[in-house]
């Protein structure tokens, strides 16, 4: 009975536009305390005081629903249609990751998941609860224990079939399932994701540092980014697919089928100097819809600074300019070491003198002496 069940939970999942469906027991979930707790204790988990806030809720299923039995856990394949690599090529154009170019996947899923899990309550008249990226769940370790593939050395899902480019719902029932099998770990001896990280975030095999992940950076983290890590950040100004773009299972990665994953004109890795004048209210027209509007105008604009800065073209100094006069001290600091860059020393000093004479925020004015 909870074989057949398993089987048309399947066949009602990829009806509703899902990729793949893997479901795991309760009872077969690890317990995650110890190694979330090294991982905050360590200070990885920088300003994301989420992951610490709840840390008994996220360590195990049952910690966030006590009476939870099964953990169905879907995918639908976001697959790009061509190599996100490509684009640090452009130094000039800022790269957005993969998953930001298109339709918020939030809604997407969301809705996808209420009606398979709509569909489980009509057949069995049990509970169920629907997540993404919504409660204290750990996705990525459920997922691999449901079979839909495995953790790899950068820590995200690695499916034979899609390669690195999956997102995940979770679907939490009082239903008892069979469960699927766990697949193993291919990785094998293969580093290439270690080896092509910019800022050596990933400090070891399946051991991540947000603190130096350029999409912690560019998303969750919105104060002034330390000088050491700028100049690694290239022209990445929302998130990063470095790691994930360079694994070989992606030979194996299909296109998305989802349209609305597919990239949006103004999110594709657009030239920074459109984007250097965006204040709030066309930040937020362009980007609607998209998951880059969670960064905000602020931080946006600061991260296209930075890809300012490394980007060696002079001609972007006259679009960066006004931005000394920003309200944001963030965005300030940032158009002062991006000019700082680009600028040659005496047309820099020149400037200095004119506008640190109205400057009096801490941070702006150590950004102006702190010329390299």
């Amino acid at each position: 009975m909870k074989r057949d069940l398993s089987k048309q939970l399947n066949d009602v999942a990829q009806e509703a536009g899902f990729d793949c469906l893997g479901i795991i027991g309760v009872d077969e979930v690890a317990d995650l305390r110890s190694a979330l707790e090294h991982f905050v204790l360590d200070g990885r988990h920088g300003n994301m005081d989420w992951l610490c806030d709840h840390l008994e809720r996220r360590a195990h299923p049952t910690g966030l629903w006590s009476d939870v039995r099964s953990v169905i856990m879907l995918g639908m394949n976001y697959g790009p249609d061509s190599d996100p690599l490509a684009g640090l090529d452009q130094k000039s154009n800022g790269v957005i990751s993969v998953y930001a170019k298109g339709k918020d996947y939030h809604s997407i899923i969301n809705k996808r998941l209420k009606r398979v899990a709509g569909w489980l309550v009509q057949m069995t008249g049990e509970q169920v609860k629907v997540f993404v990226d919504t409660a204290p769940v750990t996705e990525k370790p459920l997922a691999a224990s449901a079979g839909l593939g495995w953790q790899g050395k950068h820590t995200n899902i690695v499916s034979r079939d899609y390669g690195s480019w999956l997102f995940l719902g979770a679907i939490f029932t009082t239903v008892e399932l069979a469960s699927s099998e766990a697949g193993g770990d291919h990785c094998g001896g293969c580093e290439r994701c270690l080896d092509i990280c910019p800022t050596e975030a990933l400090i070891a095999p399946y051991q991540l540092d947000a603190r130096r992940c350029i999409s912690y950076l560019t998303i969750e983290y919105k104060g002034h980014i330390e000088r050491d890590l700028r100049e690694k950040m290239g022209n990445h100004i929302f998130g990063c697919d470095d790691c994930l773009a360079v694994c070989p299972w992606n030979k194996f990665a299909k296109l998305a089928s989802e349209q609305r994953f597919h990239p949006r004109a103004q999110c594709d890795n657009s030239p920074l100097q459109e984007l250097l004048i965006l204040d709030d209210a066309a930040f937020r027209e362009r980007f609607k819809g998209t998951p880059i509007k969670r960064a905000g105008r602020d931080c946006f604009v600061r991260n296209v600074l930075i890809a300012c800065g490394n980007s060696g073209d002079v001609g972007l100094v006259g679009d960066i300019q006004p931005l000394l006069e920003d309200d944001e001290p963030v965005v300030r600091a940032m158009a002062v070491w991006a000019l700082s860059q680009l600028m040659e020393a005496g047309a820099f000093e020149s400037l200095k003198k004119r506008v640190m004479l109205k400057e009096n925020d801490a941070d702006v004015v150590n950004e102006w002496e702190r010329r390299k």
